[in-house]
């Protein structure tokens, strides 16, 4: 498997996963919502304040939830310490040995890829051994 099919099948399963997160979120929260009413309909008649109690947490619970699935991922910003003098060089493309720009490297599961603007090949970025 290339490492362009990689991030696309990790990308897929992301998707995935977010859309799956939030229509179980949304059904979970339309039940609970749902009883929190019923049980708030109910709470006129005697043990008032046990139902009362209970639609309320369902409430609570069900914004909870929304919360949660509705929350924006955290950026999470990763620091670089170097030992010595670095110097830059020319990143290209192993398929057509164009250059590639600094700004098509995204960092996937916390590897490197880029891809190439003129081929379309995506690539790992790899630093070769000074030995």
């Amino acid at each position: 498997m290339h490492a362009r099919d990689k991030v696309k099948l990790l990308e897929i399963i992301s998707n995935v996963f977010m859309n799956l997160k939030t229509v179980l979120g949304g059904f979970a929260i339309a039940v609970l919502f749902f009883f929190g009413i019923i049980f708030a309909l109910a709470a006129g008649a005697r043990d008032a304040p046990t139902r009362l109690t209970v639609a309320v947490l369902l409430f609570v619970v069900g914004f909870g939830i929304a919360y949660y699935i509705t929350k924006k991922p955290k950026t999470i910003v990763q620091r670089l310490e170097l030992s010595g003098q670095m110097k830059a060089v020319a990143l290209k493309c192993p398929n057509c040995s164009a250059s590639v720009d600094a700004g098509a490297i995204k960092i996937v599961s916390g590897v490197p890829y880029a891809t190439c603007p003129y081929c379309g090949q995506t690539f790992e970025i790899a630093e070769e051994p000074k030995w």
